[in-house]
């Protein structure tokens, strides 16, 4: 006759007894979920390793350094069964069916009278799988990852899940791949009634939208009488207090050179209410994309990013180009593919050799992206020659030739 299946049950534990019996390996990648529930935790096993060590060290569990003796589980609602001294395991097996205390044995999961599920957590949701016969640990884990990160990320939505985010969330979308927006920048794209969205955010997304989501580019807001951040900052209201949820999809971070800031302000004198997910900042990620560290041991300890979308000698500009050309460390540039002839031409006269390092990357981790490599004397013709087009991470410095397959 085929084994009945386990059958699933959240154990509550908070103040009751737990005995863990071994301090090993399985001890400490199953001890750290138990605190959580609260239980009054003894560990009995001469020996531990350091991080069940730090549990004890900082009061998470109770730790008696000596081997198991019968009695131990007197008292005992649960047990976990990890020590590698085969007699003790069988004789703390014998006493934990005795005593009905419910036993987990990694060694021998027939023998066992519990089985710890593969669980995850998602929103004040727990996810806990367990197979139908004896447990299949990677199986499980490969369910429970996908469960969770469907919870997280907005593709599996269960019934009355959670309540929608209120106001308008500024979204940081990542560089351009859309793998790289957060869990939490998906999840809010996934809830959302509007989506007024830059050029430069991850336009794959858009396509995952369901049909009765507005998606509005912000480039064709109309104007009319208003400056364009003005009409976007006045869209973001219009619909959030029309009580749907919005999200503003940015490229890379909303306060890198992204005026999340500007609506932020906007969206508070307003009265909405305003959530802010960070992003992977191009500045780094695209760099870093192409093999360019921003900084490297015995290279560059510090980096500087810029704005280079006004030139080094128009009076808006509020860069101090003259301190960046005696600095020593990396420079990156965004929105300055047009200007860098000036800005090369600026670091020179201020100080930098005319032979420091290069490279601009276009369309940074998309399908597209390219890398050109130039000096700063021959930057200003080498985007030309290579029509090399916006949107480009500029570095400039000597970490550029870092990489593997980098050096010249």
């Amino acid at each position: 006759m085929a084994e009945h299946p386990a059958y699933p049950v959240g154990l509550r534990l908070t103040g009751r007894r737990v005995v863990v019996l071994g301090g090993g390996q399985e001890a400490q990648r199953r001890l750290p979920a138990l605190p959580a529930a609260g239980p009054d935790i003894v560990l009995f096993s001469p020996e531990a390793t350091p991080s069940v060590e730090a549990m004890a060290d900082t009061g998470e569990i109770r730790w008696e350094r000596r081997p198991y003796a019968f009695g131990d589980l007197a008292d005992a609602w649960y047990a976990l069964i990890a020590t590698s001294d085969t007699p003790a395991t069988e004789a703390a097996g014998a006493e934990a069916e005795t005593r009905r205390v419910w036993c987990v044995r990694p060694d021998d999961a027939p023998a066992a009278t519990a089985w710890t599920p593969a669980t995850g957590r998602s929103e004040g949701v727990t996810v806990a799988i367990l197979t139908t016969d004896r447990p299949d640990p990677r199986r499980t884990a490969a369910i429970r990852d996908a469960v969770v990160e469907g919870l997280r990320d907005g593709t599996l939505v269960a019934p009355h899940q959670r309540q929608k985010t209120p106001g308008v969330a500024l979204v940081g979308g990542g560089p351009g791949d859309p793998d790289l927006i957060t869990v939490r920048g998906r999840r809010l794209l996934a809830e959302a009634d509007v989506v007024i969205a830059d050029r430069l955010g991850p336009r794959d997304l858009l396509a995952e939208l369901p049909p009765h989501v507005e998606v509005i580019d912000a480039a064709k807001i109309p104007y009319g009488r208003f400056m364009a951040q003005e009409a976007i900052n006045n869209a973001l209201i219009e619909h959030a207090k029309a009580g749907k949820s919005v999200v503003r999809l940015k490229g890379g971070d909303p306060f890198v050179f992204g005026r999340g800031m500007e609506e932020a302000q906007a969206l508070a004198e307003a009265g909405i209410p305003c959530t802010v997910v960070p992003g992977i900042s191009s500045s780094i990620s695209v760099p870093g994309a192409a093999g360019i560290p921003v900084t490297h041991r015995g290279v560059a300890h510090e980096f500087t990013v810029v704005s280079g979308h006004v030139a080094p000698d128009d009076e808006r500009s509020l860069v101090d180009w003259t301190a960046l050309a005696k600095a020593r460390g990396t420079l990156v540039v965004l929105m300055g593919v047009d200007k860098i002839g000036k800005i090369a031409e600026t670091l020179i006269a201020g100080g930098r050799a005319p032979g420091t390092p290069v490279a601009l990357v276009q369309e940074g981790t998309t399908a597209t992206q390219r890398r050109v490599d130039a000096t700063l004397a021959t930057v200003a013709e080498i985007v030309t020659a290579e029509e090399v087009r916006p949107p480009a991470v500029i570095v400039i410095g000597d970490v550029v030739t870092v990489g593997p397959g980098n050096q010249r």
